[in-house]
């Protein structure tokens, strides 16, 4: 038992039909697109919880005359 789903189970021949039916909806040419795109996802999901929670909330405007600044000093 796998994946346990109610009662019973998802089993191998079960992750097979589930696999099979992916592989006809989007094809195996798709498949590695699908996956890295999925991957790098989790990825960044990850990755948000790891950094700083702060949150930079200083309006564009400030910003942009702040680099006008420093570029002409």
């Amino acid at each position: 038992m796998l994946f346990p789903v109610f009662m019973g189970g998802i089993g191998l021949t079960e992750l097979l039909i589930i696999l099979a039916i992916v592989i006809i909806i989007f094809g195996a040419r798709r498949l590695p697109e699908i996956g890295a795109g999925l991957g790098q996802g989790i990825r960044n999901f990850k990755k948000s919880f790891k950094e700083d929670k702060a949150i930079d909330v200083t309006p564009e405007k400030e910003l942009e005359e702040e680099k006008g600044k420093k570029n002409q000093a």
